[in-house]
């Protein structure tokens, strides 16, 4: 939430201080605040803040809701913080495994809501899970109330009854990297296949049904956390997480997945052992303050890696995932190599009557494990099965129409998720080939959502997600109702400005081929990083087929030094160069025959307007003749290449109304002069 208000200015806002919500442990290092967090009534009052804070999603504003989700972070850690270090040891070692459970249930979930946190998909889910999240937190308050009073002051007690850790520095960075690493890579089973893709045929594994051993991997690594390994085992065991993390990195398609599925088991079979690590620690506000300082910052040091041309110091954190993976594997290495060798269980000093509790308890915690994996590996499936149906539903046909958008990452102008909005003005617009701008949600500041996977088998196209997450890019995809036979990803040259993406890629219209080239240049302020993005979109141009469509964001007014490279250079024809009302999208051909150009204004669904053109592929491509005259009248052209009527009729100037309309002089139509 916080990264949405930069991302409007392109630059730091100041609402960034909002993060020292995590910091709210800090606060329980001085004794007499944690008297008063273990208070019942307070801590009552914590968990209602902390449950009710999901309200925000239906707050009037941006702003109000950053707020709100503020105060529901900072109560949720003081909550997590006290309840982990208060109780004996079976209810600590049953929170912390719920803890764990609660995030492989996240992920199922995101599963059957198509990769979207379901709390923040639509009203109706928000209001049911935060009702369930209200009755959940009542049921505490009254079960726990006669019991806060014994355990307010049994955090030393808590402490002995495990095997002392006394490093708390250590174990919190460690602790705060684990929690990272985990939402940075796992924060979503699709992620992983994201950040291995390629261009089609050999893309690698696509998220789904793909995402599923991602699912188990992380399911193994818990089972494995069961185990008590040795000193030779636990070294080993660390040099294949850090290797598998390497090749995550630097391998391509399904050798890179393969070794992101290693380092899931990895990542989960760490984590009870580190979370054991963590709450056996003396200071409990020390420890979790230290770990939320790590998270945060890496975070941080997160969006440098992509964001660094609107950052101070951004220069210094370009393209630098490496070295914050590295960081991270070394954190969390030096913490797992010198710990206790125990499972979580072992960490705890079990008295012989709790033995059998344990034992009961962990046989439940696995069944409730894959009771939960079995269950998002059926929600993969039925989507599958559901979006496999959808595929190949295009007509056999001579005319096609094709779109760009710049969407901003599926958030509409107020902070809201606008891919409901965005599948429905897709579906209105009858286009055949998408190319979206903007597109990769897949970092964990902006949702860890996969839009093009959403959009993909809500509309039932066949996609092509673009230069990888750990490319760099702000990403493109590409959507096409028939079938992609090839595709390359380009990272445009980007020397100064941030990292440029471009897809060239050929589309089998029922047996009639026709490519095309989609690219995202740079800011306007990085002028030579558009010169040599020109240049290398124009040689793209120069050297697909005779038949070829451009569809690029490329932020130079018609007639610029960049426009006429794609032209002269390119061998492409501007879809209208009547149309001098433009700055950023931009639509070219050549070998096709122009048949209508239409603007769409946004309605607040993104900040960018909808272009779209359509095209007939010519049956002889040596001698046919391109439509040269404009008309506005739709009555002078056939009706079968009008424009959805949806949109309203002719429009001059901009559409300020809050709705989907023509604008700026379109839809126009082209005809042979008689």
């Amino acid at each position: 939430m916080i990264y949405y208000f930069p991302l409007q200015t392109l630059a730091l806002t100041g609402l960034e201080v909002f993060a020292v919500a995590f910091f709210s442990p800090i606060f329980l290092i001085i004794g007499p605040f944690w008297r008063l967090a273990n208070n019942k009534y307070v801590l009552a009052l914590l968990r209602l803040a902390m449950v009710g804070s999901l309200a925000s999603y239906q707050a009037p504003n941006a702003s109000i809701r950053l707020f709100i989700l503020a105060a529901g972070v900072s109560s949720s850690l003081l909550v997590q913080t006290v309840t982990w270090w208060s109780g004996n040891s079976l209810q600590r070692f049953i929170r912390i495994w719920g803890f764990m459970l609660g995030k492989i249930m996240l992920l199922v979930l995101r599963i059957w809501y198509t990769s979207l946190n379901p709390v923040w998909s639509s009203q109706a889910a928000n209001t049911v899970i935060m009702t369930i999240g209200f009755i959940a937190a009542v049921e505490r308050i009254y079960s726990g109330g006669d019991k806060r009073k014994q355990e307010a002051n049994k955090t030393g007690n808590a402490v002995r009854e495990t095997v002392s850790h006394p490093h708390w520095l250590l174990s919190g960075i460690a602790f705060g990297s684990l929690m990272f690493l985990t939402l940075w890579i796992f924060g979503e089973v699709s992620l992983i296949s994201r950040w291995t893709v390629s261009g089609h045929p050999h893309t690698g594994p696509d998220p789904n049904p793909y995402g599923g051993t991602v699912l188990l991997g992380l399911a193994h690594g818990l089972m494995l956390s069961f185990w008590s390994w040795s000193s030779v085992t636990s070294f080993a065991w660390f040099l294949v997480g850090l290797a598998s993390s390497a090749g995550l990195l630097y391998l391509h398609t399904w050798s890179a997945a393969v070794a992101g599925n290693i380092l899931a088991v990895f990542t989960m079979r760490v984590w009870p052992q580190l979370a054991g690590h963590f709450v056996s620690c003396h200071h409990p506000g020390k420890a979790m303050s230290t770990a939320m300082f790590a998270y945060v910052l890496e975070l941080f040091f997160c969006v440098w890696c992509t964001a660094y041309k609107f950052v101070p110091g951004g220069i210094y954190a370009r393209e630098s995932s490496h070295l914050l993976l590295g960081f991270i594997m070394l954190c969390i290495g030096v913490e797992f190599l010198t710990g206790p060798k125990k499972d979580l269980s072992s960490i705890f000093e079990v008295k012989s009557n709790q033995k059998p509790l344990f034992k009961k308890s962990k046989n439940y915690i696995k069944l409730l494990l894959w009771l939960l994996v079995g269950v998002g590996l059926l929600g993969l499936g039925l989507r599958y099965k559901t979006y496999q149906k959808k595929l190949g539903q295009g007509v056999p046909k001579r005319d096609f129409s094709a779109m760009i958008w710049p969407f901003r990452f599926a958030y509409d102008n107020e902070g809201w998720s606008n891919l409901e909005g965005s599948a429905n003005l897709l579906n209105q617009t009858d286009a055949d080939f998408i190319t979206i701008i903007e597109s990769d949600a897949s970092k964990p500041f902006i949702g860890n959502n996969d839009p093009t996977m959403w959009l993909g088998e809500r509309l039932g196209f066949y996609t092509d997600f673009g230069p990888s997450t750990r490319d760099h890019t702000w990403g493109i995809m590409a959507l096409s109702r028939y079938p992609i036979v090839k595709s390359t990803h380009h990272l445009l040259p980007s020397p100064e400005g941030e990292i440029a993406p471009a897809i060239s890629m050929t589309v089998n219209f029922t047996g009639k081929l026709v490519d095309f080239v989609v690219a995202h240049f740079g800011n306007e302020e990085e002028d030579l990083d558009r010169k040599l993005q020109a240049i290398a979109v124009s040689n793209l141009l120069k050297t697909s087929s005779k038949q070829v469509v451009f569809l690029g964001y490329i932020t130079s007014a018609p007639g610029s030094r960049d426009y006429t490279e794609l032209i002269e250079n390119g061998n492409v024809q501007d879809i209208d160069r009547t149309d001098h009302d433009r700055w950023c999208s931009y639509i070219m051909y050549r070998g096709v025959i122009r048949l209508g150009y239409a603007r769409i204004s946004h309605a607040g669904l993104s900040d960018s307007e909808v272009q779209m053109a359509k095209f007939r592929i010519p049956d002889h491509l040596d001698s046919y003749v391109d439509n040269d005259r404009i008309v506005t009248d739709p009555s002078q052209v056939p009706e079968d290449i009008h424009f959805n009527p949806r949109f309203g009729s002719y429009k001059d100037g901009h559409n300020y109304e809050h709705i989907h309309h023509f604008h700026m002089s379109t839809p126009k139509y082209f005809k042979q002069t008689n």
